[in-house]
C-alpha cells in the first residue's frame, strides 16, 4: 500500500471556509431583500386604527349597495378601452354615471381615472385608453343619490 500524503488543515483553510460560507449567506440575503422590495405593492391601509373606526360605516354602505341590486356583469379590455355592462336587478341600465380608477397591482404604472360613455344596452366604454396588462379597477356607479362600488381585476 501506498501512503497518502495529507496536507495539514491550517487557519487559512478555516478562514476560506468561513468567508465562503458567510459570503454566500450575505449574497442570498441581499438578493432576496432586493426582490422583496422590488415586488412590494404597498399597504392596504396606511393606518389600521383609523380604518377600524370606519369599519361599521363601510359595512352599512356595503349593505345599502347590495340592496340596490346593481351588478357589473362584464368588464374587459376591448381595443385598449375598458368595456363594461351594468345591470339593475338583472335588467340592463342606461341611466348610470360611471367612473373608475385603474391601478397597476404593483404600482409599476401610474393610476388612471377613467370616465365612461353610455353605448346603450347597459354597455359603457371608457373614454380613455388603458394600456394592456393586469389592472385593478375600483368602479363607481351612481344614479341620483345611490352609489354602487365594485373592485374588479382585468388582464
Amino acid at each position: 500500500m501506498r501512503a497518502i500524503n495529507h496536507k495539514p488543515f491550517t487557519g487559512y483553510h478555516m478562514a476560506a471556509i468561513l468567508i465562503g460560507f458567510f459570503g454566500i449567506v450575505i449574497a442570498v440575503n441581499i438578493t432576496m431583500a432586493r426582490l422583496a422590495i422590488g415586488s412590494f405593492g404597498g399597504t392596504v391601509v396606511d393606518n389600521s386604527y383609523v380604518a377600524s373606526q370606519n369599519y361599521n360605516r363601510w359595512l352599512a354602505e356595503a349593505e345599502k349597495e347590495a340592496k340596490l341590486g346593481w351588478t357589473v356583469t362584464e368588464a374587459k379590455l376591448s381595443d385598449g378601452r375598458l368595456l363594461m355592462t351594468i345591470a339593475d336587478k338583472g335588467i340592463v341600465g342606461d341611466d348610470f354615471a360611471v367612473i373608475a380608477e385603474a391601478r397597476h397591482p404593483l404600482e409599476k404604472a401610474n393610476a388612471q381615472r377613467l370616465a365612461f360613455t353610455n353605448e346603450g344596452n347597459g354597455r359603457y366604454i371608457s373614454q380613455q385608453a388603458l394600456p394592456g396588462g393586469r389592472w385593478l379597477l375600483q368602479i363607481e356607479v351612481t344614479r341620483g343619490p345611490d352609489r354602487y362600488r365594485k373592485r374588479v381585476e382585468i388582464r
